[in-house]
């Protein structure tokens, strides 16, 4: 038995290693840009993670073509865990030898964000670093966006992995669902979605006025929800009125449920229509635009200038994106209150964005109403009902579990920060923002401010809250339970 069991753990090694080999080919096209510009030390930066990565991948890779094993779910949250962590310091790689200054505390944190798609940065100039670096970066915000491990539980069957466990620990949202019988098939149409969306949102930006690298860095972070840029001001360096209408409609694209767009290939509208969490998505996003653009409209005086920058801003906000098109601090307060609000929804389920996610607070508020109603009528029997379906008793535990154990981490981060000499406004912002995998906020990361300015503890504490934030915690932490390891 103790025999066996570490032969298991030696094959998850192996396919873990098998694993971040998926990280160096995501480097190469960063790495051939870096050749054609003669860029000398970026070859060399993205080289050698690139070379000692496909080194130990490739033979592991061919080593487990012929083994048989199935995942548990103990298995999939470590495989899950410790790829997200080694690819954070995989990626930190070409920050570190870019020649551009950067300290390894910085180069994980921009590696950790870009993983993570929270969006945020420790640079001050963006534009004063490589254009590999810069493609490298955003390259690293779209895979993170739909998951490194959900596209390699598209390989799994050469390897002869039962991939489920992987999708069912790495996929954001309360219930994860297969859409067709083999996962495999599941993460290529998931991921054929997802490129197709990125493919259209390319073409848009390049009709918008991007140059081609622009375009091509800023589609990969907006389908992401990850909302860097290449440029310094974001995309508020465009001026475009067409560049932000675009991107309002995507970032709202890329925080929708994914399964989604697989009903709607299947001609199934009414699955979309009867989406109970597609609807309030897009409600709260209706009303907060409502409500921002109306505070908006003695300050820009034009109503459509007042609802581009409202609609936009929101959108960003909501679905974890973080772009910054204007300087919202300045706004009234009620926009402001609106947007800071917004910090605590997300997007939806199987989606790329971060944050609590719309289902969970769907699946509050119709158990708050259930509790009222059952205080007038005690011998009632009430459920939740999702999408014109009565939900199971245990996803509302699932829920209440998963919101206390955010709202501790945000607490506790909050705690560490102020402890570190941060004002306490800006502390609770960062943690928010942090955990959300928002990237911006209020105060000390309002959108003319960084990360810079924390201290080296506290940015690791954040890369690796923000970890956690798009693992959806329970993945993390479940690994210290002693359980987990006496199983």
């Amino acid at each position: 038995m103790k025999q066996n069991r570490l032969t298991k753990h030696f094959i998850l090694l192996r396919l873990l290693a098998a694993l971040l080999g998926i990280v160096a080919v995501i480097m190469i096209p960063a790495l051939v840009m870096a050749a054609a510009g003669g860029e000398t030390a970026m070859i060399r930066a993205l080289a050698l993670p690139v070379l000692i990565t496909a080194a130990a991948a490739v033979p592991c890779f061919l080593s487990l073509r012929n083994k048989k094993l199935n995942l548990n779910a103990g298995d999939g949250y470590f495989l899950v865990f410790a790829t997200w962590v080694l690819a954070s310091f995989l990626g930190a790689v070409p920050f570190y030898l870019s020649g551009s200054g950067i300290s390894f505390t910085d180069s994980l944190f921009e590696s950790a964000c870009a993983f993570a798609t929270t969006g945020g940065t420790t640079i001050g100039n963006i534009e004063a670093l490589p254009r590999s670096l810069l493609l490298w970066r955003s390259a690293a915000h779209w895979f993170g966006g739909m998951g490194i491990v959900l596209i390699s539980v598209a390989l799994m069957p050469l390897l002869g992995v039962g991939g489920f466990q992987l999708i069912k620990a790495e996929a954001p949202g309360p219930e994860k669902e297969k859409i067709t019988p083999k996962v495999a098939v599941t993460a290529k149409l998931l991921w054929l979605a997802y490129s197709v969306l990125t493919v259209l949102l390319f073409v848009l930006y390049l009709a918008g006025g991007m140059n081609w690298f622009d375009a091509l860095c800023h589609s990969f972070t907006t389908m992401a929800s990850g909302g860097v840029s290449t440029r310094n001001r974001g995309i508020a360096y465009f001026n475009s009125p067409f560049i932000d209408v675009v991107s309002t409609i995507f970032m709202l694209l890329a925080g929708l449920n994914f399964n989604l767009y697989y009903r709607l290939l299947q001609g199934k509208l009414r699955d979309f229509i009867d989406n109970t969490e597609a609807k309030a998505y897009l409600l709260i996003f209706l009303v907060s635009t409502a409500i921002i653009a109306l505070s908006l409209i003695p300050v820009y005086g034009a109503p459509g200038t007042a609802f581009r920058y409202a609609s936009c801003q929101a959108a960003s906000i909501l679905s974890t994106t973080g772009a910054a098109i204007v300087n919202y601090e300045n706004w009234p307060g009620i926009a402001r209150m609106v947007l800071f609000g917004l910090m605590f929804v997300g997007g939806c389920s199987s989606s790329t964005a971060g944050g609590i996610k719309v289902i969970r607070h769907v699946v509050l508020w119709k158990q708050m109403d259930n509790e009222l109603r059952r205080t007038v009528y005690p011998r009632g029997v009430f459920s939740v009902q999702l999408n014109r379906r009565v939900g199971r008793k245990d996803v509302v535990y699932g829920v209440a579990g998963f919101v206390f154990l955010y709202f501790t981490v945000i607490m506790i981060v909050t705690f560490l920060t102020a402890a570190s000499g941060v004002d306490v406004f800006s502390s609770f912002s960062a943690a928010l923002s942090i955990t959300g995998n928002v990237g911006i906020g209020f105060g000390a990361i309002g959108p003319l401010h960084n990360y810079g300015g924390f201290t080296d503890p506290i940015k690791w504490l954040f890369s690796c809250t923000m970890i956690a934030g798009r693992l959806e915690m329970w993945t993390v932490f479940v690994l210290f339970r002693p359980e987990y390891w006496r199983r």
